[in-house]
C-alpha cells in the first residue's frame, strides 16, 4: 500500500533557524536564502535483527526514513559490498536503476513531489542526478525538465531525454545551470528537486551508511570516502554514523575522507587552511574529468567542512592522470566505472592501516573510458 499522506518533518534552516512546513515548495530559505535541513523528531532505531524480512531496497530502514510506503520506487538501494583490496571494499552503486548513487536521494525527492501535487518539477544537474530525478519523475507521472551545463556527458544527457524529460542546456559550467534551474524553479507551482538545497535528498544518500552498517553485521568500517562536489553523499553519511552512534548502534563514528578533483577542490582548500567557508577568492576551476564533483561554490559548504572535522576525517585531492589510472585499474579489475566515480579509489587504494569502503558511484557507460 502506499502512502498519500503530506509529510509532517519540518524545514530548518541550519544559519538562521528560521522554519518552514515541508509541504511548502519555497526551496530556500526566505531570510538567508540558503538550503534546508529537515526536522524529523525523534526517531526510532533500525532494528538490525528484524531486517530481514523486509523489502529489499532501501526503504528496509523505515525507522530512519522521512517518508514511507512509496509510490514511486524503482528498488534502489542495496547494492554490493565488495572487497578490493585486505583493507579497502567498494559500494557498487554504479549498479543502481539509473547507474548511479543519485537514485537514493532522487526517490525522495520524487516521492515528496508525488505527495505535494505541483504542476512541474525543475531540477538541475551535471547529469547523473538529473537522470535519476527524470526517471523517477517518470514513474511518479511527474512533468520534469531538467537544467544541464554545455558540455554534459551527451549519453548522459541521451539517458534525460530517454525518460521523457525536456532538456534545457544553459551556457557556462554547473553554476550557471543551478542559476537557470532557481530561476524557473521561481515560478508558481514548481517543485525544485534540488539534490543540494532540498534535505529529502540527504535522508535519501544517508541508506547508502545503513547498508554498510547492515552488511557489516552491525559494524563499520574505520572509514568511509567519498567523492565530494556539492557534498550530498558526504552529508548523507554523516547524518546516518550520528543517528547510529546516538541510537547506539555503533560505538563510534568512522572517519569520513572527502575526496575532491585537485583542479577544482575549493573545500580541500578550505580545510586545509583551517577555515569553517571557503575563500571568497578561491583559486580559478580548471577542467577535470571529475565532472561530478567539479563545483566551485557549493551552498552546503559549511555544513561539509564540519562535517568532516567532526568525525576525524581529511580531504583528499586526486589529479587528472590519478583519475585516469584508477579508471582502467578498476576496469582490470572488473569494474567499469564512471571518472568521478573513481576518485575514491585514486586516492586511498593504497590505504594498508585501516579499513575503508568508497563508493563506486556511476557507471562507466555514463562517460566512456577517460582520454
Amino acid at each position: 500500500m502506499t502512502d498519500t499522506r503530506v509529510p509532517t518533518a519540518s524545514y530548518l534552516c541550519p544559519q538562521d533557524g528560521s522554519r518552514a512546513d515541508s509541504t511548502t515548495l519555497a526551496w530556500c530559505c526566505p531570510v538567508c536564502g540558503g538550503p534546508w535541513d529537515l526536522d524529523t523528531g525523534t526517531s526510532a532505531p533500525v532494528p538490525l535483527d528484524a531486517l530481514n524480512g523486509r523489502v529489499n531496497s532501501l526503504w528496509r530502514y523505515a525507522e530512519a526514513l522521512p517518508l514511507a510506503a512509496p509510490a514511486v520506487s524503482l528498488g534502489e538501494g542495496r547494492t554490493p559490498l565488495v572487497p578490493l583490496t585486505e583493507q579497502v571494499s567498494a559500494k557498487l552503486d554504479f549498479l543502481m536503476p539509473t547507474l548511479s548513487f543519485k537514485d537514493r536521494g532522487a526517490v525522495m525527492l520524487a516521492e515528496l513531489a508525488r505527495r505535494l501535487s505541483p504542476e512541474r518539477v525543475v531540477a538541475d544537474s551535471s547529469g547523473n542526478a538529473g537522470t535519476a530525478v527524470a526517471a523517477y519523475c517518470a514513474r511518479a507521472g511527474l512533468r520534469c525538465t531538467v537544467f544541464v551545463p554545455e558540455g554534459t556527458s551527451p549519453k548522459k544527457t541521451e539517458q534525460i531525454r530517454a525518460h521523457g524529460a525536456p532538456l534545457e542546456t544553459v551556457p557556462g559550467g554547473r553554476e550557471a545551470a543551478a542559476a537557470a534551474a532557481r530561476t524557473a524553479a521561481g515560478a508558481p507551482g514548481t517543485f525544485y528537486a534540488s539534490h543540494v538545497f532540498n534535505p529529502y535528498f540527504l535522508h535519501g544518500t544517508k541508506t547508502y551508511v545503513y547498508e554498510i552498517w547492515e552488511e557489516l553485521g552491525g559494524t563499520l568500517p574505520d572509514a568511509i570516502a567519498v567523492p565530494v562536489g556539492n557534498g550530498t553523499l558526504l552529508l548523507g553519511a554523516a547524518l546516518a554514523t550520528a543517528e547510529l552512534l546516538a541510537h547506539g548502534l555503533i560505538d563510534r563514528r568512522p572517519a569520513l575522507i572527502a575526496v575532491q578533483a585537485e583542479a577544482v577542490s575549493p573545500l580541500a582548500a578550505a580545510f586545509r587552511a583551517g577555515s569553517d567557508v571557503l575563500s571568497a577568492a578561491p583559486a580559478g576551476a580548471r577542467p577535470t574529468l571529475a565532472e561530478g564533483i567539479a563545483i566551485p561554490r557549493p551552498p552546503r559548504a559549511r555544513q561539509i567542512l564540519a562535517a568532516v572535522r567532526e568525525s576525524g576525517g581529511t580531504f583528499l585531492t586526486v589529479t587528472e592522470d590519478q583519475i585516469r589510472t584508477a579508471q582502467k585499474d578498476l576496469a582490470a579489475r572488473g569494474f567499469f566505472v564512471e571518472t568521478t566515480g573513481v576518485a575514491c579509489w585514486a586516492a586511498v587504494g593504497a590505504v594498508t592501516d585501516r579499513s575503508v569502503v568508497v563508493p563506486l558511484c556511476g557507471a562507466g557507460l555514463k562517460t566512456g573510458l577517460a582520454p
